[in-house]
């Protein structure tokens, strides 16, 4: 059986850092090509949609809530005031030290605590790996993809690899 530690930790680790790196491409890409970042970062698939800098976010809080009310803590409160790659490269960072002080100690034997957030201005309840499996995971793996697809779509030379990361 898989723990609760490997079955969220690793895979938003992973994630965070794939698109940290995506993040640092599309730096290079906008200086390249004499681009003003702001563009892409306030770019959007679709006009109903969020910017760029708002799934940057969505997906580093989603990540930070995650570990920390797995582990029965109250999630840090970040600022939402990024406006360049470099700050919201810096958001991933800090995102990332938390995953990574995180311990199994701390995560395993969270399947069935009881996990209650607000979502707007909606009060849900999960069970700890419905949770992690039904709502984590999909909606960091939806953010990331959708920033991925904004800079594709924006022509940052970036493929299904820079997605995955290093794992074939």
């Amino acid at each position: 059986m898989i723990s609760m530690y490997t079955a969220s930790v690793p895979p938003m680790i992973r994630s965070l850092s794939n698109l940290r790196a995506i993040l640092e491409k599309a730096t290079v890409y906008t200086q390249s090509k004499n681009i003003d970042p702001a563009v892409f970062v306030n770019a959007r698939l679709y006009p109903d949609m969020y910017p760029l800098v708002k799934q940057v976010q969505i997906a580093t809080d989603v990540a930070k809530g995650a570990v920390s009310r797995l582990a029965g803590i109250e999630p840090p409160k970040f600022e939402d005031n990024e406006s360049t790659f470099a700050e919201l490269i810096s958001r991933i960072d800090k995102t990332l030290e938390l995953l990574h002080a995180s311990t199994p100690e701390q995560i395993d034997g969270s399947e069935d605590n009881t996990i209650v957030f607000l979502i707007r201005d909606k009060t849900v309840t999960f069970q700890g790996l419905p949770y992690l499996l039904d709502f984590v995971l999909p909606n960091i793996y939806f953010h990331v993809s959708t920033v991925y697809a904004i800079l594709r779509h924006n022509g940052v030379e970036i493929g299904k690899r820079d997605f995955l990361g290093n794992v074939y």
